[in-house]
């Protein structure tokens, strides 16, 4: 992909009990590994922490049981390694333990290399999502867009459901 852009994601979840709580240990307890994990891995740029090294403090619209989850990636097939053929999948498959299910959490949009995107600006793709579906200005694994420089890209599959 192209230097000129890099791709940023979104993952929001509401937990189903505090952070703290004795439900949500076992994700609490990984998220030093899998966000070292993402860290080491090859096409990650950058990815949102609060006060604890995450961003589990850092509560969407005054909730404390929603999250957000934000990162950028140089391209496509980078951030679907880490999502799907990492160690990252072993927790992914767990999700419903810790996360109430939502038919939206996820968005993907190309940002110039170097621009940090807000949980503002990434609830905004998540909206963009829900009022029109996958568009170039923000999309999903299943129906990615190229980045403005037009380079094609390809579906990643989700692997771990």
């Amino acid at each position: 992909m192209s230097a000129k852009f890099h791709l940023a994601e979104v993952n929001v979840g509401r937990l189903k009990a505090a952070i703290d709580h004795p439900m949500i240990k076992d994700f609490a307890d990984n998220l030093d590994r899998i966000n070292a994990l993402a860290e080491g891995s090859p096409g990650f740029v950058w990815r949102l922490k609060g006060d604890g090294n995450n961003a589990t403090d850092l509560a969407i619209n005054g909730d404390p049981l929603f999250i957000p989850n934000l990162s950028v990636w140089e391209d496509i097939p980078s951030l679907g390694a880490y999502v799907y053929r990492s160690g990252h999948v072993e927790i992914m498959r767990r999700r419903r333990e810790w996360f109430e299910q939502m038919d939206l959490y996820m968005a993907l949009w190309w940002v110039p290399a170097g621009h940090v995107p807000t949980v503002e600006e990434a609830l905004e793709k998540l909206a963009l999502i829900e009022a029109h579906g996958p568009t170039p200005a923000a999309f999903t694994f299943k129906t990615p867009f190229p980045p403005p420089t037009g380079e094609p890209v390809e579906p990643e599959l989700d692997e771990c459901a």
